[in-house]
């Protein structure tokens, strides 16, 4: 389906196009929508270009040939995501899947176009590097917890974020999901939540893990 031009003006950069340009983005932009688990890019999925979400939440993360995953960072409403378009960023040699985590909208730009407006125009070139830079910084955080933090430390600071990404202390996960984001297997996240259960800091049940003493949880993160 193709935006119209109030969704298209959504687009922080829009103001700055010529007439030409905004024709040509238009031509190029289309509205995709997905429901919760499908792929949208990355992984055999091919390069769909620059991804703006319109509603709902996609999980940006790296796939190993054994399976394992972790997730690097979360794409939300109103937000962007250009790190995974390896297609208008030839300097990302990564892959990065981007997944809806719910039923989402999105406004998608074709690659081709996309790149070559950003290069004609400094305002979306200094954009689209400004977003490559921010969601880079986003994957250094991760990589520094998985190599330099104790995994209780991981844990808790993935339990709280969570919570303040959802609005909500009741988290709707499975012990198997919440390995897939963290890139660890799902024994060691189990232990780990029975350990956070037995002193109170969680409470478990079937599908959902609920934080019950928040400011624990915090204590733990302090020794990051």
């Amino acid at each position: 389906m193709a935006p119209s031009e109030t969704e298209l003006s959504r687009i922080p950069f829009w103001k700055h196009l010529t007439p030409a340009e905004r024709a040509e983005l238009a031509a190029a932009s289309r509205i995709v929508d997905v429901e919760a688990g499908v792929a949208v890019q990355g992984s055999g999925h091919g390069c769909a270009g620059v991804v703006f979400v319109r509603a709902g939440s996609l999980r940006a993360s790296m796939h190993a040939e054994s399976g394992r995953q972790i997730t690097l960072f979360h794409v939300e409403a109103s937000e962007c995501c250009v790190l995974a378009a390896s297609c208008v960023l030839p300097m990302v040699t990564f892959d990065i899947v981007l997944q809806s985590t719910e039923r989402s909208s999105l406004l998608v730009v074709e690659p081709r176009t996309y790149a070559r407006i950003a290069e004609a125009n400094a305002h979306v070139e200094a954009f689209t590097f400004r977003q490559a830079t921010e969601r880079f910084s986003d994957c250094m955080w991760v990589m520094q917890q998985v190599l330099f933090m104790s995994f209780d430390t991981r844990l808790a600071i993935f339990l709280l974020d969570e919570s303040a990404r959802t609005g909500s202390e009741a988290l709707k996960l499975t012990h198997e999901q919440i390995a897939q984001h963290m890139g660890s297997a799902r024994e060691v996240v189990t232990r780990m939540l029975r350990y956070f259960a037995d002193e109170g800091y969680v409470r478990l049940s079937r599908g959902t893990v609920e934080l019950a003493d928040k400011a624990a949880l915090r204590a733990l993160t302090v020794q990051a």
